[in-house]
């Protein structure tokens, strides 16, 4: 099947075309697919984060609070809101449900329970006189204090690893979601470029070729002679000048003929 000019130009930048809108989209759907994933594990990280710091100033607060008590028995003894802190650590469980840092909210809820049943011991300590407060505070009270702090501090810490872990993820995934679209673009360079060596190879060239055989019919009666392999208007042009050429070319040649005989019978005719 032969195509024209148009059609062949119009089906190389429609090739171009479809190739660049189909890379883009395939860039455009991978980044919002790894940005959503990666969003919501740093939006995880953020909020579990928080609710940690939570879990930490709960629990100093209440250390504190049992610490005024025993330097003051007449202070009232503090109330701890397991509860609360509980509904907390379950957050962080669904948070980090299927993060391999969950194990260390675990151990936060097991010292949490543990400091709670030795806080519990308080108000007998208090009433005791056999038992000195402040010595079953930094031999009971505190050490498990100091548990729960480390758990919270290693769960905190874990949590800033996993976001900067989930960070770096993006930023690796947002490079990776752009290669699609820097392929496009190169793809496209190099069609453009081959379209532009096809433009010159089979349209500019001739054209030049035949405007420069048609400089030399004109101007030195030369037989217009190029030729060359097509299948589209520009050969039908090419066959057109040759015809009109040679036909000129003939009818020049009769004129000249014809010009040459009358001039001949005219000095005949002179006595």
């Amino acid at each position: 099947m032969k195509l024209s000019i148009k059609a062949k130009l119009t089906l190389s930048l429609s090739a171009i075309a479809v190739i660049l809108l189909i890379s883009e989209t395939i860039s455009v759907l991978e980044y919002a697919k790894m940005s959503t994933y990666v969003s919501d594990l740093i939006a995880d990280d953020i909020s579990s984060l928080n609710t940690a710091h939570k879990l930490a100033d709960i629990s100093n607060k209440y250390n504190l609070d049992v610490l005024a008590v025993i330097g003051d028995d007449a202070a009232e003894i503090p109330k701890f809101d397991q509860e609360y802190f509980l509904s907390h650590c379950d957050s962080l469980r669904t948070s980090l449900e299927s993060n391999a840092i969950q194990p260390l909210t675990d151990s936060v809820v097991y010292a949490c329970s543990a400091y709670v049943l030795t806080s519990l011991e308080l108000e007998n300590v208090l009433d005791s006189p056999f038992i000195d407060s402040r010595s079953w505070y930094f031999n009971r009270l505190q050490p498990s204090f100091a548990q729960l702090s480390s758990d919270i501090d290693a769960l905190e810490t874990a949590i800033y690893h996993d976001l900067e872990k989930n960070s770096k993820t993006f930023e690796r995934g947002f490079y990776r979601s752009i290669i699609p679209g820097i392929v496009a673009v190169a793809v496209g360079l190099l069609l453009v470029f081959l379209l532009l060596l096809f433009i010159l190879a089979y349209y500019v060239t001739p054209l030049k070729k035949m405007l420069s055989s048609l400089e030399g019919y004109r101007s030195y009666n030369k037989k217009y002679t190029y030729t060359f392999d097509g299948d589209d208007e520009l050969l039908k042009l090419n066959e057109g000048i040759t015809e009109l050429s040679s036909e000129n070319l003939q009818l020049r040649k009769r004129l000249k003929d014809l010009k040459s005989k009358v001039s001949d019978e005219l000095e005949g005719n002179q006595p």
